[in-house]
């Protein structure tokens, strides 16, 4: 496996053919000479007609419903401040933006947070328990997963 940040360099070296590109790789695979065979984002949705889970916060069950739900609601607080005040947000987020320009930068942070990072609502939570399910089917979780939510605040 190569890590993410390598693909190109490995597409380019002729390590391998082609390579999946996730991150800021998502803005950036044009400007690098690369050419779309498929967006898997896309594929996703035409099949399913979910959104594609990109990520999620996961929390140990053994903490207890009390420290979990302050958790979340921590998150939620952090996650809403963030989409409400976005320029000071990106401002801070900048740092870790391994080069992009502010502009796809700022377009990278709105793929990953948003109104569904704060509440996946049922088809969010659809799309990731499909996501988990083909990813047993796939040979590459060893277990059956079944997603439990923390109740949206």
């Amino acid at each position: 496996m190569i890590p993410f940040d390598r693909v190109g360099e490995a597409v380019t070296g002729g390590e391998v053919d082609a390579g999946v590109v996730i991150h800021e790789g998502q803005l950036t695979w044009r400007d690098e000479g690369f050419h779309l065979v498929a967006d898997l984002g896309v594929v996703w949705k035409e099949e399913t007609g979910l959104p594609l889970p990109l990520g999620g916060n996961a929390v140990r069950k053994d903490l207890g419903e009390e420290t979990i739900g302050k958790i979340s609601r921590g998150l939620g607080r952090s996650i809403a401040y963030a989409l409400a005040h976005r320029e000071e947000a990106l401002t801070d987020a900048m740092r870790f933006a391994r080069g992009l320009p502010r502009e796809k930068a700022d377009r990278f942070v709105g793929m990953y947070v948003n109104d569904w990072t704060l509440a996946y609502g049922a088809s969010g939570r659809e799309a990731v328990r499909l996501f988990l399910e083909r990813g047993h089917e796939a040979g590459v979780l060893p277990s059956r997963v079944a997603p439990e939510w923390v109740p949206e605040t």
